[in-house]
């Protein structure tokens, strides 16, 4: 069973998308191994956005995502990294398909609501930035 790193961030949860946002892959057939509410602090951030230091883009990322309380969550199931980024959406909202959380919520790239793994590695990285293992129910 597969297992990936997603992320409501500050604009979803101020927006109050939580619960619709959870019930989209619970629907689906994926289940929470776990989750929690965080304010990521800028040394997490920094941990979690390390490959795009140095970008033009990269204080906008920290400052954003420091920006309000995250809900962190790892989503098990089968081939759950590729299909959570298709519920997800194209990064660009303008350019993701329609029913998609992204273009259903999101207006801007820069303020997309959420965030998931693009593969088995990120997906790793992530997770233990976020979480112990022991808080990740099998």
């Amino acid at each position: 069973m597969e297992r990936t790193f997603v992320a409501i961030k500050p604009d979803g949860v101020k927006r109050g998308l939580v619960g619709e946002i959870l019930t989209r892959f619970e629907k689906r057939g994926y289940k929470i191994a776990a989750l929690k509410v965080l304010n990521v602090t800028e040394e997490i951030a920094q941990k979690h956005y390390e490959e795009h230091i140095g970008k033009p883009f990269y204080p906008g990322l920290i400052e954003y995502i420091t920006s309000g309380p995250v809900v962190a969550m790892v989503i098990k199931g089968e081939n759950v990294i590729e299909e959570v980024r298709r519920i997800m959406g194209a990064t660009d909202p303008n350019k993701a398909a329609i029913g998609t959380i992204r273009a259903d919520y999101a207006q801007v790239m820069q303020r997309n609501v959420i965030h998931g793994s693009d593969s088995k590695a990120s997906a790793e990285r992530e997770i233990a930035i976020y979480f112990d293992e022991s808080e990740i129910c099998e």
